[in-house]
């Protein structure tokens, strides 16, 4: 079945021409040139938003953060200047998924469309895996998927959002190798748009060192990634 995008775009020709290169990729696209708009959008059936940040009646942030206070769970992408660092890193921390710059390029607009909607889809089998096992013991450590805690006993250990979501891409993918390539995929823009492998290997020797003995769960598999193996998996 396919994606119904909403665009909200208040440049008719820019709406026009992009509608357009969606739909010949097999998108629905809904468009709104306004907020007002949008809200009536929102009724239907969307599975993802592309939001300009300038619109005539309001911009994309408050409605970014419209969307985030009523729990409106819909990836959005948004569109800004080329460079503007500024919207960009404060439309991410807002809670958007991704950005692209205008004027837009058609295959890096593609690339990163379909990019937000592949990890929507691995949060919702991710969900679906907590619904089946919501908590996990390992070692000394138990980590609560459902209220997103780690555990040490009784005592709650402190860690970044970032280790928090690191660590359960490994438990849910448990005896699976991941690459360090798909940890940054999966990781990307939810903590910071601008991770890169650098930052990862700081996010897991964190995230270690919290765990202590406990580490040794998380493997590294030499040249490929990590798996993270429980007491029987030897």
């Amino acid at each position: 079945m396919s994606k119904t995008i909403l665009l909200i775009e208040d440049d008719y020709a820019l709406a026009m021409g992009t509608t357009y290169t969606l739909k010949a990729e097999g998108y629905e696209v809904l468009h709104a040139k306004n907020l007002a708009e949008a809200r009536n959008q929102l009724g239907g059936e969307v599975d993802i938003i592309l939001l300009d940040v300038m619109l005539p009646d309001g911009d994309g942030f408050s409605f970014l953060e419209e969307l985030m206070s009523k729990d409106i769970d819909i990836p959005v992408v948004f569109s800004t200047a080329v460079g503007d660092e500024v919207n960009i890193v404060r439309g991410l921390d807002l809670g958007a998924d991704d950005y692209i710059t205008k004027p837009y390029k058609v295959k890096e607009m593609l690339s990163r469309i379909a990019a937000v909607l592949r990890r929507q889809e691995r949060a919702r089998r991710t969900v679906e895996k907590q619904n089946k096992d919501s908590e996990i013991t390992f070692g000394s450590h138990r980590f609560s998927i459902s209220a997103f805690r780690l555990y040490k006993g009784d005592e709650v250990v402190e860690c970044t959002p970032a280790e928090l979501r690191l660590l359960r891409e490994f438990i849910v993918n448990k005896g699976i190798v991941i690459t360090r390539n798909q940890l940054m995929e999966r990781l990307y823009d939810t903590e910071n748009a601008f991770i890169d492998d650098n930052t990862l290997s700081v996010y897991i020797k964190r995230l270690r060192d919290k765990l202590g003995e406990d580490a040794s769960y998380i493997r590294t598999v030499k040249g490929i990634g990590y798996r993270f193996e429980d007491g029987h998996d030897q």
